[in-house]
């Protein structure tokens, strides 16, 4: 039987047995890509809030707002470091923060807001 227009196709039987036996294989081979790609996946993400060193910051959502998350730093190394916020927003693609230099000694903000339309924030991680 042909997928797309639902009709039979005409001929010997052993041409449909031989493109059902690839078809299958196909669908064996893709499933079991896509499990080896979900197993690797967790392996390979950073953990969730480390903080960049010479940075120390507070992180949260907003107070009245569960789609607005924050990063508060203060830069107690002795270089000048660039941060930003980044929200792991669930449904919606993940969003980043406005990028804040710091001056050894100054604290700054960087807020980041996740689309409505998905489950809100569900962690918030501090980038480099």
């Amino acid at each position: 039987m042909n997928l797309f227009t639902g009709t039979r196709s005409k001929g010997s039987t052993a041409k449909g047995k031989r493109s059902r036996s690839a078809l299958l294989a196909l669908a064996a081979a893709s499933t079991t890509a896509a499990l080896a790609i979900t197993v690797a996946a967790p392996t390979a993400t950073a953990a969730p809030g480390a903080i960049p060193p010479g940075l120390s910051c507070d992180t949260g959502k907003h107070a009245i707002d569960d789609y607005t998350g924050f990063a508060l730093c203060k830069n107690n190394g002795s270089q000048t470091q660039t941060f930003w916020v980044h929200l792991v927003c669930g449904w919606s693609p993940d969003v980043d923060g406005n990028h804040v230099t710091l001056r050894p000694g100054e604290s700054g903000q960087s807020t980041a807001h996740c689309a409505g339309l998905g489950t809100g924030i569900g962690e918030i991680h501090v980038r480099p």
